[in-house]
């Protein structure tokens, strides 16, 4: 191993870690779940800043830390829908919005060009808002009970912002196709 490869470790230690966070939380052990899922925020902080600062960024990288964070997040909205802690709709919102992106990113790949990923602002702010939320939703299950209202209004807020960035997706990739045409056979 050398060091460039050191950011492609930690996601993939942060895609393994979605293992033990789901058990955590199925175990109704919120505390402990908590604080990997903190620590894969920090390790996802730290793959970025390796691979940015030191020119260590790869295809692999560029597609495992991606991975490794949507992964971890649809898994914890799946297991917090399931135990009741995340309406059943926000979570289906979720995971039909992430669907959505990749069917149109695969289809436009094959259809159209090469798929130059690049997220929105507002998808950024979703990514935030679902990780606000479920941070709260955990913190609120296990360690420290939280305002009711505060979790009512994140809820609402992560649910605009999943309307809004994949609403903005889909019209900005079907006018880009538009435009493109579509590849020859």
């Amino acid at each position: 191993m050398k060091p460039k490869d050191l950011p492609n470790l930690i996601s993939m230690l942060r895609l393994i870690a979605v293992i033990p966070v789901v058990y955590l939380l199925i175990s109704d052990e919120f505390g402990w779940a908590l604080m990997l899922f903190a620590a894969a925020g920090v390790s996802d902080g730290l793959d970025g800043f390796l691979a940015k600062q030191y020119g260590w960024q790869s295809r692999l990288g560029g597609i495992l830390d991606p991975l490794a964070d949507k992964t971890l997040l649809v898994c914890c909205f799946l297991v917090l829908g399931s135990l009741g802690l995340i309406p059943l709709w926000l979570v289906l919102a979720v995971v039909f919005r992430d669907l959505v992106i990749v069917a149109g990113a695969v289809l436009y790949n094959y259809r159209v060009e090469e798929v130059q990923a690049a997220p929105i602002p507002v998808s950024k702010l979703n990514t935030l808002m679902q990780i606000l939320l479920v941070v709260a939703v955990i913190t609120d299950a296990g360690p420290y009970p939280l305002p009711v209202g505060m979790m009512s209004s994140l809820i609402w807020v992560c649910f605009l912002t999943v309307v809004v960035s994949g609403s903005q997706y889909i019209w900005i990739w079907s006018r880009k196709a538009i435009r493109r045409g579509l590849k020859d056979d």
